[in-house]
Order: structure tokens, then sequence, then C-alpha cells
């Protein structure tokens, strides 16, 4: 789910090398810190979040496969 996050995001900002992703593991629930540069805090999060919000769909899709649940959260 990481790499999916990861994948996803880089492919959207003009600073890729910038991009961290933190994996939190809990029991049930995965949380997933993204930091990224500065400017591309915007892009990721998109026109009224519709951006970021269709990220944390597909990976709570993803993670509901595994009997999960994820959460992504942006750490400016």
């Amino acid at each position: 789910m990481k790499e999916l996050v990861e994948f996803i995001v880089k492919s959207v900002v003009d600073h890729p090398n910038d991009v961290r992703v933190t994996e939190v593991e809990g029991e049930k629930t995965v949380i997933f810190e993204l930091r990224c540069h500065a400017n591309d805090v915007g892009k990721i999060i998109g026109k009224s979040g519709k951006t970021i919000g269709a990220i944390r769909t597909l990976l709570s899709t993803v993670a509901a496969r595994d009997g999960r649940r994820a959460m992504l959260e942006v750490v400016e």
C-alpha cells in the first residue's frame, strides 16, 4: 500500500524526490503520513480536496481487501 501511495503522489508533484511516506501500523488500522515539498502540497490536495480524496478512496479500497483500514494524512 505504501508503494501505491508513493507512485500516485510522485506522478502528480513537481518534486518527486522530496516525497516521503511513513507507515504507522496498528492492530487493524494503518496510517500513512505523507510529506512533500511545500510547493506541492496544493497539487496533492487538489481543487476542493478532490485529488487527496481520490487517493484516500483508492487506499481504502486496497486496505479493505486485506480486512484493514487505512488513513492518509498530509503532514506539512
